[in-house]
């Protein structure tokens, strides 16, 4: 049986760590490919240091996203290039960027490193996709009516994040284990919420994924962005699970050891946590994609990442609450089996 046509998954996604110079025109190098997406936290500022995603589709200059607010692009903060080997910053000033002294996570996706006419739905979009490792970026201009958007994954999206790109907005999630009947928010800490306008109660296809007339994924007129992953096996996997409220966790097999893993309680209230092989305390580490809080430890949010998935190693309610429905969305830094097997640690 074939696990994944990836043995080496930092191709198409990988972490890099970095120590902010206060310098204009930083490198941020040893990504291994040139990223189309980039994700990028401050992780030891006391202050509101927001998340910050770029991508190449809407362009370095189009401005920064922030995953933990509602705002449009914010022009103010760029970066000057997606380059082979990484990205370049721009400004010397802004310290969710490149502070001196200060330590930063920085997430990298790879599309197709350039963007294609996409006329399967019903709104023509600009896609950059990878069909291989199941990432696409798709921009489009809103309807205001029941509309279908191609995706150019070619097989069915298991998580669609979308935000619009020119008003505050929040940023929607459909995830598969939820339906397109419900919604999350990212910036948020709500449960899922049904909302037909969303993703008007259709589940996306091999080509398409469907938005209703809300505002925030379809305003007519209006510029949005959306991130389309589907699962491939050995590389990402989304799911959910039901949490025990016990250290002895629940486990949870994804079939590769986990660089990145961010879980959600969608049942009720709880936090985007996101958790990653590289920080200093991986076990205890984790950062909140819906905040602008620096990384913090702590027990009850402990999770063990192993060769083939993840155990909860704490009792907090958002990530292992005793009976708690939790999605989640998992990248892989080693495969289970193949040219570069995972160990276990």
């Amino acid at each position: 049986m074939a696990y994944t046509t990836i043995k080496k998954p930092s191709d198409y996604f990988n972490t890099v760590l970095y120590t902010g110079d206060g310098t204009n025109s930083r490198a941020v190098t040893g990504v291994g490919f040139q990223p189309d997406f980039s994700w990028l936290k401050n992780r030891t500022g006391a202050t509101a240091y927001h998340h910050q995603t770029f991508d190449s589709v809407r362009g370095a200059s189009a401005g920064t996203l922030y995953t933990s607010l509602t705002n449009a692009e914010d022009t103010n903060y760029t970066i000057s290039s997606f380059d082979s080997d990484g990205i370049t910053l721009k400004a010397t000033s802004h310290d969710s960027q490149n502070a001196s002294g200060y330590t930063f996570a920085s997430w990298h996706w790879l599309a197709s490193n350039t963007t294609a006419s996409n006329t399967d739905g019903s709104i023509t979009s600009t896609v950059s996709a990878n069909t291989t490792s199941g990432f696409s970026i798709v921009s489009y201009t809103g309807t205001g009516s029941n509309a279908t958007i191609g995706h150019g994954l070619g097989t069915t999206p298991s998580m669609i994040i979308v935000k619009e790109r020119d008003n505050a907005n929040n940023w929607f999630v459909y995830h598969s284990s939820l339906g397109a009947t419900k919604q999350l928010i990212l910036q948020e800490t709500d449960a899922e919420a049904s909302f037909t306008a969303t993703w008007n109660d259709t589940e996306p296809t091999s080509s398409v994924f469907s938005v209703g007339t809300n505002l925030g994924t379809n305003r007519s007129g209006g510029g949005l962005i959306a991130y389309c992953f589907s699962e491939v096996k050995g590389f990402s996997k989304f799911g959910s699970y039901v949490g025990n409220g016990n250290a002895d966790g629940t486990f949870v097999y994804t079939g590769f050891k986990p660089k990145l893993v961010i879980v959600k309680e969608y049942g009720a209230s709880g936090n985007w946590i996101m958790k990653e092989s590289r920080f200093d305390n991986q076990n205890d580490s984790y950062i909140l994609a819906n905040a602008s809080d620096a990384e913090t430890s702590g027990s009850v949010v402990a999770f063990d990442l192993l060769s083939n998935g993840f155990k909860l190693r704490g009792t907090a309610g958002d990530s292992n609450g005793a009976g708690a429905d939790i999605l989640y969305m998992a990248f892989a830094e080693e495969p289970l089996v193949g040219d570069n097997p995972a160990t276990a640690r």
